[in-house]
């Protein structure tokens, strides 16, 4: 396995962010498919607090923080948290795999098309691990917290329920 071990998996090119994805904003809705190959929207996760976790199989910092991620949603799924998994995968198998060892039991989606996917254009997706943090109504709280600073934030906002 191909695992890049910078901090950060970045493409190269810069890409201008707009506003369509700031901290305020209501997410942009898309579509993608699960791994057997079911198609999710982002609308349909919502009515929760929902982290969209943009990562890849390939990237080491990705799978380094995913039992962080684990722990913090087997905590708090329970409590009214739900994740959506996008992959910038561009081998199924590879993706499948990882989904299995990592242990990650929320839904996972992928178009299969890296760097080149809509959804990572529309979300301006420059580097990952990226996360997006949601209210229940789909508003942009918080964007790329880890660890503890991300858990603080998830229980902040369910304790508003």
């Amino acid at each position: 396995m191909e695992v890049k071990i910078n901090s950060k998996c970045s493409k190269n090119a810069k890409k201008k962010v707009t506003s369509q994805v700031e901290i305020g904003a209501i997410a942009p809705d898309f579509t993608a498919k699960t791994p057997d190959g079911k198609v999710v929207s982002l609308k349909q996760s919502l009515g929760k607090v929902t982290i969209i976790d943009f990562w890849a199989s390939w990237c080491g910092p990705c799978r380094k923080e995913n039992p962080n991620v684990v722990a913090m949603y087997n905590e708090l799924h329970t409590k009214g948290l739900n994740i959506l998994g996008f992959s910038l995968d561009s081998e199924s198998t590879k993706w499948k795999d990882a989904i299995v060892k990592d242990k990650l039991t929320w839904t996972q989606i992928s178009n299969l098309k890296e760097w080149e996917d809509p959804i990572v254009k529309l979300y301006n997706i420059e580097q990952i691990p990226t996360t997006f943090v949601l209210d229940a109504s789909g508003k942009i709280v918080a964007r790329d917290l880890r660890g503890e600073e991300l858990k603080s934030k998830v229980i902040e906002l369910l304790n508003k329920k």
